[in-house]
């Protein structure tokens, strides 16, 4: 692989193929996967009705998904399809790439031409995503437009499709265009008195197309337009004598989270994403961290709390020592609640639409489904008494630790490959099924692409 020095350009890049990744699955292949009594062809099979051979495909690719994981799935729809003639033209349908999409990727949004090729591209991607290979973009701004050198430090991060938020400690939201890497956006929340250095620090970033929310330090939580104008609509405005810092802010469609810390039994914020009201306020996940919460609006500490979503409308949030799960659609009876006596690493939990990861203290690193708390997988980072941030997707988890980001795959828990690129201490990183993003202390947005071509 090659990489490319920065310039003063709106983004450079190189391919990338990173060390140790040989591109094997692991997985059997179309005549391992073994499904006899579907591959033996009879003659009855030409007289089964389409929407029965559409559920038993289904079946199928989640049966070879949960036993083998996803990247085994097309093997399996191979087999189905070529039974009979019958059973290979509902190939060709494309409601049932849809259903197929939905169940294995978990894709509701269509961006190809078809269901098909939405399918075929979301499987080839996450091949790239196993085998490391991938485009590595660094991201720029004109540094002349920053008034206050706090303008120049990225303190979080979030992807959608088409786009890449990136949140200052100034307030600022820039918003860069994945498929140009250009600078399309920037956004600036209305300005009012400030309760300290960092009070208008961004906390977190939601995108709902087309609209981006975004909240500060302070409490206050703003929304524009995506085309629209600079200057932010206030949401709601903040209270931080009543509430605390607004530590960390996350969301989805429909509910926006916050989590605080400074007052007693007001950790947990819910808000109603299209009313834009407050829908819940409770939780004394971070009553131990109040007094450190009013110093992250005058100084750079240490993360004290960090929340995310899932694909279920459920939260998960966690300090150093407890970690919580909540039903957003009824927040006031937690699913889950654990202390964790080895002590957590904050910036090492995040989400998928079905799993949490977080790292001890010690390095070690556990997948759980978040209804359940089933352990998926366990490995060690090794990276004891030191700080790791991390994030996940749907298949993987990339933890960076003294400026190395390592992939896992986290169906068994095995280590990949290191990307090749080096991010010095790291501030933000986040991932999707497609896109790695991470922002370091040198005041750059690093990018990898590992997209199908």
């Amino acid at each position: 692989m090659s990489s490319s020095s920065s310039s003063s350009s709106s983004s450079s890049s190189s391919s990338s193929s990173s060390e140790d990744a040989n591109g094997n699955s692991g997985r059997r292949g179309v005549g391992d996967f073994g499904a006899p009594s579907l591959t033996r062809r009879r003659a009855n099979n030409e007289i089964w009705p389409g929407p029965f051979v559409e559920d038993l495909v289904v079946q199928v690719a989640i049966d070879a998904s949960r036993s083998f994981g996803r990247l085994a799935v097309a093997a399996a729809l191979a087999n189905v399809f070529q039974v009979c003639s019958t059973w290979q033209a509902v190939s060709r349908s494309d409601p049932l790439w849809h259903r197929l999409t939905t169940v294995i990727w978990g894709r509701t949004h269509c961006m190809h031409a078809s269901w098909r090729e939405e399918y075929v591209y979301r499987h080839q991607t996450a091949q790239n995503f196993r085998a490391g290979r991938s485009f590595y973009h660094t991201l720029h701004f004109d540094p002349a437009s920053v008034d206050n050198p706090d303008g120049l430090t990225c303190r979080c991060l979030t992807l959608s499709d088409t786009h890449l938020a990136c949140g200052f400690a100034d307030g600022t939201v820039r918003l860069f265009d994945l498929s140009t890497r250009q600078l399309v956006g920037t956004f600036y929340p209305h300005h009012r008195d400030r309760l300290g250095r960092f009070s208008r620090a961004v906390s977190g970033i939601v995108i709902t197309d087309p609209r981006i929310i975004f909240a500060t330090l302070d409490g206050d939580i703003h929304v524009a337009i995506i085309d629209g104008e600079p200057l932010a609509r206030t949401a709601h405005l903040g209270n931080v004598v009543n509430d605390g810092a607004l530590v960390d802010f996350t969301g989805c469609g429909r509910w926006w989270v916050g989590l605080y810390a400074g007052v007693p039994g007001r950790a947990l914020h819910v808000w109603d994403g299209n009313t834009e009201e407050l829908a819940y306020v409770n939780t004394n996940l971070t009553d131990p961290e109040a007094v450190r919460g009013w110093y992250t609006l005058t100084e750079l500490i240490e993360t004290i709390g960090r929340v995310r979503v899932t694909g279920q409308e459920s939260a998960v949030a966690c300090t150093s020592l407890r970690y919580m799960v909540v039903d957003l659609r009824n927040p006031e009876f937690p699913l889950h609640d654990r202390e964790w006596r080895r002590g957590l690493t904050v910036t090492s939990l995040d989400t998928n639409s079905e799993a949490f990861i977080m790292v001890d203290n010690r390095g070690l690193a556990i997948v759980r489904r978040v209804d359940t708390l089933e352990e998926v997988c366990r490995f060690n980072t090794r990276q004891g008494n030191v700080n790791v941030m991390g994030c996940m997707n749907l298949g993987y988890a990339l933890m960076c630790a003294a400026g190395v980001v390592r992939v896992w795959e986290i169906e068994h828990g095995q280590h990949l490959y290191s990307l090749n690129q080096n991010v010095e201490e790291v501030n933000a990183m986040v991932a999707d099924d497609r896109h790695v993003a991470a922002a370091g202390s040198d005041s750059w947005i690093h990018l990898w692409d590992f997209g199908a071509q």
